[in-house]
């Protein structure tokens, strides 16, 4: 067997960069508070954890105090900060850059809409971490939409302006921006720039990684796809991998591999999420490689 990892998968910068002002924190503290799972992998955060790292969420959060509490990649709304300030916690803000820029055309957008009697759409997952920080910025009026469905929360009378979770799907975001268009005209009868300002703040660190996943799952016989469940950006780019190569397969660890799904003369590709650390996709290799034996001796 061949088996290979992507170069192209792993960590995004923003979730490098939180794990890393973690390590550092912890180097001199030996525990830290971290607002919410750092990574949306449990191999990590258990990684981090025996490390010192400590996952709370925000109702523990209001009963903390003189403490030092990490915010993830993921960002957060007003009210966090807010909290901190009246609780004298330091916070150690490891919010994506990217992120940051978003809450911020956010909350410039959202202050144009309520002056035009606007609404801000956001594509995203209600509940998801980044979506939070987003519907922050926008004192919860923001209206979260993922299938057509939920458009049914919009009023098409009204202007509407349209941004995107970083880690959802280009694909996904144009055929949303179109339907949103069509239900425009359909209630005005006309569509215009007053009407509909669609902005993709999809980050390209993950909307690049579909066709080169696109390719890499062509190249190999067999994809194992390494991923935390709770990703959603995983999930959104094994179904990527799954429409190129029908032997995918999506695994949270090595012992979720089945060895049935290879053959000695395969090509094994490992690739995996922006929360998928390098680390687990060389212990997943590893453990592939070991199978070869067995393999050998089976089909001789």
């Amino acid at each position: 067997m061949n088996v290979t990892i992507d170069k192209n998968s792993g960590y995004c910068f923003g979730v490098e960069f939180a794990i890393k002002m973690a390590e550092d924190e912890m180097q001199e503290s030996h525990q830290l508070f971290c607002l919410g799972d750092i990574v949306h992998n449990d191999m990590e955060v258990k990684r981090l954890s025996e490390k010192g790292l400590v996952v709370i969420d925000r109702e523990k959060l209001q009963e903390l105090s003189n403490c030092k509490v990490l915010i993830r990649a993921h960002g957060e709304p007003p009210e966090t900060y807010k909290t901190a300030i009246e609780n004298n916690i330091e916070l150690i803000d490891a919010s994506c850059p990217v992120v940051l820029k978003l809450q911020h055309r956010v909350k410039t957008a959202f202050d144009k809409m309520e002056r035009e009697n606007g609404q801000i759409v956001i594509y995203g997952k209600k509940g998801h971490a980044e979506v939070i920080g987003l519907t922050g910025q926008t004192l919860e009026k923001a209206i979260v939409v993922m299938e057509e469905k939920d458009l049914d929360k919009i009023d098409f009378n009204k202007p509407v302006t349209l941004f995107s979770q970083t880690t959802k799907s280009t694909k996904g975001f144009y055929e949303l921006k179109e339907r949103i268009e069509n239900r425009i005209r359909e209630t005005k009868g006309t569509l215009n720039e007053v009407d509909f300002n669609a902005n993709d703040s999809i980050c390209r660190q993950v909307s690049n990684r579909e066709p080169q996943l696109l390719n890499f799952s062509k190249e190999n016989d067999v994809i194992i796809f390494v991923s935390g469940k709770k990703s959603s950006n995983g999930k959104a780019l094994y179904q990527v991998c799954k429409s190129q190569n029908e032997k995918s397969y999506f695994v949270e660890n090595e012992s979720e591999i089945d060895p049935s799904w290879f053959r000695p003369e395969d090509k094994i590709g490992i690739c995996g999420a922006t929360s998928t650390p390098m680390w687990l996709m060389e212990q997943i290799k590893s453990h592939i490689t070991s199978l070869e034996h067995n393999l050998a001796l089976e089909n001789n």
